[in-house]
């Protein structure tokens, strides 16, 4: 199994998780961006810089994703794919999609675009808090202990 990341919105206290779980459990993880990212020397971690362009790294993402491989990312259409592709995905705030949850996330996505493209000011998500990351850390956790088993 691998550990992707759709870096370019993840939060830093996420990728600090997942550096220790890659460490720990000897997973190769790799973060994709279309920026410079920097990661800790490791056998196991790598940052992978992609050419700046819409969805560019999601492409990149879906290109090297295999099935039951593990994809962090907020990116609700990414998530869609990957599910279809047979990998898992998981939230920045710790939640998976799956194939009966994401067509209802899909729809609420739509809906909020279309409310931001008739001007409605609707604000963005709120900012990661501390029950976000915790719940993050217990899922990763469990799914780990799920695959490891």
């Amino acid at each position: 199994m691998h550990i992707w990341v759709d870096a370019d919105a993840c939060p830093a206290v996420i990728k600090d998780i997942l550096f220790r779980v890659a460490e720990r459990l000897h997973l190769p993880l790799t973060l994709v961006a279309n920026r410079l990212l920097r990661v800790p020397p490791s056998p196991y971690i790598r940052a992978r810089q992609v050419p700046m362009g819409f969805d560019l790294a999601d492409q990149h993402i879906m290109g090297e994703v295999a099935a039951g491989d593990l994809v962090v990312t907020a990116d609700i259409p990414l998530a869609a794919a990957l599910i279809e592709k047979g990998a898992f995905a998981l939230s920045p705030r710790g939640e998976f999609y799956s194939a009966e949850n994401i067509r209802e996330r899909l729809g609420m996505r739509d809906f909020m675009e279309g409310m931001r493209g008739a001007g409605a000011d609707i604000g963005g998500p709120a900012a990661l808090s501390q029950a976000d990351r915790q719940a993050f850390a217990n899922q990763l956790d469990r799914f780990m202990a799920r695959r490891r088993s």
